[in-house]
């Protein structure tokens, strides 16, 4: 079985880091010269009015680390490759959007059939990519039953980017609190890169380690009280980067126990659109969920402790299920 030395590990680990954390010092400035900033709701919970002035698009950071790391290490580690087909991919589609809005100050920014549109052709790209480059097939393995997998057939294609769009959907909806994506997507990479090594996927953990040391570095300006906010360029790129690394495990039918929270987002929002439509009341005080939570008094540090813990928790038993 092929194995990887801790520097293996390491040291793409703390190239992104020093790369996404240098890059802050001089994004942070810039975007606040360019009046890239965040505008917060009226009707949101009060301590994030002050918010408003925030510099955005701070997804940049961890993106740029982990994709210049990615390059250097991609010969070593292919599987590099796919990963960051999606971050990419969908961090432009973010990126975009963020700056129509944050910087041309057309609250709308892309359509959403614009949104979507970009995003299958991504989902097409990586799914070309790694059943003809990597030889990866489009069955999944089901937590808790290691010799069972779910193959679709014709429907893998629509299947998967069912998956993808859900998933990069769950982790836009997610970012909305100091730290809160950055730190759910450590302990969901983190559960990923285990998992990596115990199926005999090591190039997979050096993957996951080296979006940890950019998050890392993200995190130093994006902890409470934030200095930057990731926006959508990094949202939608941590959606990608999670289901990308899912992908080439064949564990996306993992995703809805360790990324429970990312679903829990999403779904929150639906029950709170369709309820409102049929008795025009609230179900949540706000939603997202975490957003009730800080309404019901929660700050926004226990928000993301609490989130983080149900995480690691739900990825200490999603290890049981390999």
């Amino acid at each position: 079985m092929q194995t990887i030395s801790v520097p293996e590990l390491v040291v793409p680990m703390l190239s992104a880091f020093a790369i996404s954390a240098v890059t802050g010092h001089f994004l942070i400035p810039f975007l606040k010269k360019k009046k890239a900033t965040q505008t917060e709701r009226d009707d949101g919970p009060a301590s994030h009015l002050k918010k408003t002035g925030t510099p955005n698009m701070g997804g940049i950071m961890f993106i740029l680390g982990f994709v210049v790391t990615g390059c250097i290490f991609s010969m070593r580690h292919p599987e590099f490759i796919p990963v960051m087909i999606l971050v990419t991919g969908f961090g432009l589609v973010g990126f975009v959007d963020d700056f129509i809005k944050n910087v041309l100050r057309r609250s709308k920014g892309l359509t959403a059939w614009q949104k979507i549109i970009l995003q299958i052709g991504i989902c097409l790209l990586f799914n070309l990519y790694i059943r003809h480059f990597h030889g990866v097939t489009m069955a999944m393995k089901v937590p808790f039953f290691p010799d069972v997998t779910l193959h679709f057939g014709y429907f893998n294609i629509p299947v998967m980017i069912f998956i993808i769009l859900a998933t990069v959907n769950g982790t836009n909806l997610t970012d909305g609190v100091d730290g809160l994506l950055a730190c759910v997507t450590t302990a969901v990479t983190l559960f990923f890169s285990i998992a990596a090594a115990l199926i005999g996927s090591p190039n997979v953990s050096v993957v996951g380690a080296t979006m940890i040391g950019a998050l890392m570095g993200f995190l130093l300006y994006n902890a409470y009280p934030a200095r930057i906010f990731m926006g959508d360029t990094g949202s939608l790129a941590l959606g990608g980067f999670v289901i990308g690394i899912a992908y080439l495990l064949q564990m996306p039918l993992f995703i809805p126990i360790v990324g429970f929270i990312y679903m829990l987002e999403a779904i929150s929002v639906i029950i709170q659109v369709l309820y409102y439509k049929k008795t025009r009341r609230r179900f949540f005080r706000m939603a997202p969920i975490h957003h009730h939570f800080e309404k019901g008094g929660w700050s926004e540090v226990q928000v993301v402790a609490v989130f983080t813990i149900v995480t690691v928790m739900l990825s200490g038993l999603a290890l049981l299920g390999i």
